[in-house]
């Protein structure tokens, strides 16, 4: 919609957009507008409430990356699960970035995580390696500290991918996983049952984290160190 892609160039803050290009690759320079996150949240906020707005969510692909970020923040504030849900089946595969991806945070799903399981686990046997990732997100999210149950790490550490911002996004659900569910969770590195590359991020990210207790990263550093001496 052109009175939306005005909007947000009248938001656009150059030197951002120099920032922060940098940091979202594969989203081509001139896709880039340049708008602050707060400054779209706002935006956001009060284009919600406009009939405009579900007009804008019919139409995708959107050509420039705050326009897939406003979809995100758009979703976010629905609150009927099933029509998320629907949304998304549309507009993941839409989602070319980690930024975007991270973004997209559904508040409705709090409410619904039985019936959110089915479809996490359908995301992260998608080939689409975005929509992998919002799945481990959403587990990370939604079942560490509450609802946990010992399966849900078996599932992101079965998820099998060479893309590097799905490998992360797995490294930083084991960490974590760490700091909520420390005995659940250690076996998956003291018997290697995370890839290399995955096991040691996870290491590295946990030993990072404020959340893992002194003695904790420790354990962690001698894993380590074992895996280099190995």
């Amino acid at each position: 919609m052109k009175q939306v892609t005005e909007a947000l160039f009248a938001l656009q803050d150059p030197a951002y957009r120099a920032f922060h290009a940098r940091l979202i690759p594969g989203v081509a320079w001139e896709r880039v507008i340049g708008v602050r996150v707060p400054a779209l949240r706002r935006y956001a906020a009060a284009f919600a409430k406009t009939p405009q707005a579900a007009e804008f969510l019919r139409e995708l692909p959107h050509d420039y990356y705050e326009e897939n970020n406003l979809h995100a923040l758009l979703l976010m504030r629905r609150k009927d699960f099933d029509a998320v849900l629907s949304a998304l089946e549309t507009f993941l595969p839409q989602v070319d970035n980690w930024a975007t991806c991270d973004l997209l945070r559904p508040a409705c799903f709090a409410a619904h995580k039985e019936e959110l399981l089915p479809p996490v686990r359908r995301w992260l046997a998608s080939p689409h390696p975005y929509t992998v990732r919002f799945g481990i997100e959403m587990l990370m999210t939604h079942y560490l500290q509450t609802d946990f149950s010992p399966e849900y790490p078996a599932w992101v550490a079965a998820v099998q991918s060479e893309h590097y911002y799905v490998r992360m996004m797995q490294a930083w659900y084991f960490a974590t996983a760490l700091a909520w569910r420390w005995q659940e969770t250690l076996p998956y590195l003291t018997e290697r049952r995370l890839s290399p590359w995955v096991h040691t991020k996870t290491i590295q990210k946990a030993v990072e984290s404020y959340r893992i207790s002194p003695q904790q990263k420790q354990q962690l550093k001698a894993l380590r160190a074992a895996g280099k001496a190995g």
